[in-house]
Parts: structure tokens; C-alpha cells; sequence
């Protein structure tokens, strides 16, 4: 998505955004372009069910445990993924915009246009990329213009995929299909997805961790807890392979009734 064009943000949504904002922002003492971190270097997918409400995404990256910061979800709600020149706090924003009742595309706008830019030359905001989907299904998804080649999103039905640092514009292609032709829970659609992308060529540099997020309201197991899914593999060859051993466990231990919630 190359430009924004979306309605004004209704009062509630600017309300919450304003009270997001850093007072002040400067750049933090000790990061030098020597020691700045890694751009999140990515390729995740959001989706959603609707019909079990789940919503979620996963994530896969040639950085350390790519699931610290990546993906964000709250059941009832929706889910963010912010990668590349990343800024954490895109994530938990778009959470309570979304609360707030904002459309993902003026969400991105909103954000984006928002950030200070507190390090323009070593982190610069023009190189962010972030996705939203809400409780609808609906997506959006942003790119920056110097997130680095291959970078960019597509979106699909209850989903959007993005990513920076890519083999090119089929791995997004193919994550979007995967999704929308996989069936069975929302788990093994979106590792489903990121298992395409990888066979699309995945990010250029190799691959190191990955991640997935699941949300609904009262459906995580045990009492009162709608975290449905939260699996990382921060460290490994094979990162995708390893998380679909874990997603299939799981789905083993829920036919079996042992992934039930307390009700």
C-alpha cells in the first residue's frame, strides 16, 4: 500500500491515540549505527475466523526469537504485526485503536503519521511496516518507503501478509493463498502460510525464528483466559518445521480434548 487515503479518525480513536503518544521523544543514549539492532527482517501473516472469532497471526525471521515484539492480538478485538525499522509500540497503539473502534487503514495512517521520528537517521520511521486486522476480518497493511528490497504486503480474505528483506513479491502471494485454501483450525492456516511463503523463497538472509498468536474470548484452556495459542521457536534450523510440530501437538492434544477451555 503506497499511499493512505482513509476517513478522519472519529474523537474516541484520536482520544486514544493522543494519550499514546510519547511526550518528548529523543533518541536513547549508547545507540550508535554500530550497535543498533537488526531490522526485524520478516514475513508474517494476520487472520481471522469467523467462525470461532479467533483472530491471530504468526511470523517467521532471520533474527533471535522474531516473536518478542512482532505480533500483537487481544480477543474481541483484533491483531497488529509491526517488522522491519520496527517501533514496538505500533503494536499495543493499534490494539487500543482498534478497542476504540478506528478501521484498520486509518489505524496505519493515524500511527504512521504520528511517530516523531525519533531517530531518522538510524531507525528512520520511513523504513516501519505494520499491519492491522479486526474482529471483521477487515485488513490493512503499510510499508515504508525505505524498508529494504523486497518489502510490501497483500492482503486477502480475513488476511493480510507482509514483508521485508523477501525473495520477492510471491512469497506475500503465495502466504495469502495458502490461507484462503488451507483448511482446519486457524493454527494450521496461518503455519500453513508461512510454510508457503518459505517455499516462495522467504527472507533473503535465511531463517532463524518464528511465531504464532491465536486470541478468543474465553476459548484459551484452563479458566478465564483467551490466549487460544502462544508458541515461539526463538532459536532454530528450521524454525517453520519446528513450529508446525508444535502446532500439529496441539491440535492433537484439542481433538482429544485436552486444549478445552474451563467453562
Amino acid at each position: 500500500m503506497t499511499r493512505l487515503r482513509v476517513a478522519a479518525a472519529g474523537t474516541a480513536a484520536m482520544a486514544v491515540l493522543l494519550s499514546l503518544l510519547p511526550q518528548g521523544a529523543t533518541a536513547t543514549a549508547g545507540q550508535t549505527p554500530e550497535g543498533r539492532p537488526d531490522p526485524v527482517a520478516t514475513f508474517s501473516i494476520l487472520g481471522f475466523d469467523p467462525a470461532t472469532g479467533e483472530v491471530g497471526g504468526a511470523v517467521q525471521s532471520r533474527v533471535f526469537s522474531v516473536g518478542n515484539g512482532v505480533l500483537w492480538a487481544e480477543a474481541g478485538v483484533g491483531a497488529a504485526a509491526t517488522q522491519a525499522i520496527v517501533d514496538v509500540s505500533y503494536g499495543p497503539k493499534a490494539i487500543a485503536l482498534l478497542r476504540a473502534g478506528m478501521v484498520p487503514a486509518a489505524i496505519l495512517k493515524a500511527i504512521w503519521e504520528s511517530d516523531p521520528d525519533p531517530q531518522p537517521t538510524q531507525w528512520t520511521k520511513q523504513g516501519r511496516q505494520f499491519a492491522v486486522i479486526n474482529q471483521k476480518g477487515e485488513t490493512a497493511t503499510f510499508t515504508g518507503p525505505k524498508a529494504t528490497d523486497w518489502a510490501g504486503g497483500k492482503t486477502g480474505k480475513y488476511c493480510t501478509a507482509q514483508g521485508n528483506i523477501l525473495a520477492g513479491e510471491a512469497v506475500v502471494s503465495e502466504m495469502v493463498r495458502a490461507f484462503e485454501n488451507t483448511t482446519g483450525h486457524l493454527s494450521q492456516r496461518l503455519t500453513a502460510a508461512l510454510e508457503a511463503g518459505q517455499m516462495a523463497g522467504g527472507d533473503k538472509r535465511g531463517m532463524q525464528s518464528a511465531a504464532i498468536l491465536i486470541v478468543g474470548q474465553g476459548q484459551g484452556v484452563w479458566l478465564n483466559n483467551d490466549v487460544v495459542m502462544r508458541l515461539q521457536v526463538d532459536d532454530h534450523p528450521e524454525p517453520i518445521k519446528e513450529l508446525r510440530r508444535l502446532v500439529t501437538s496441539w491440535n492433537d492434544r484439542r481433538v482429544k480434548g485436552q486444549q478445552r477451555a474451563v467453562k
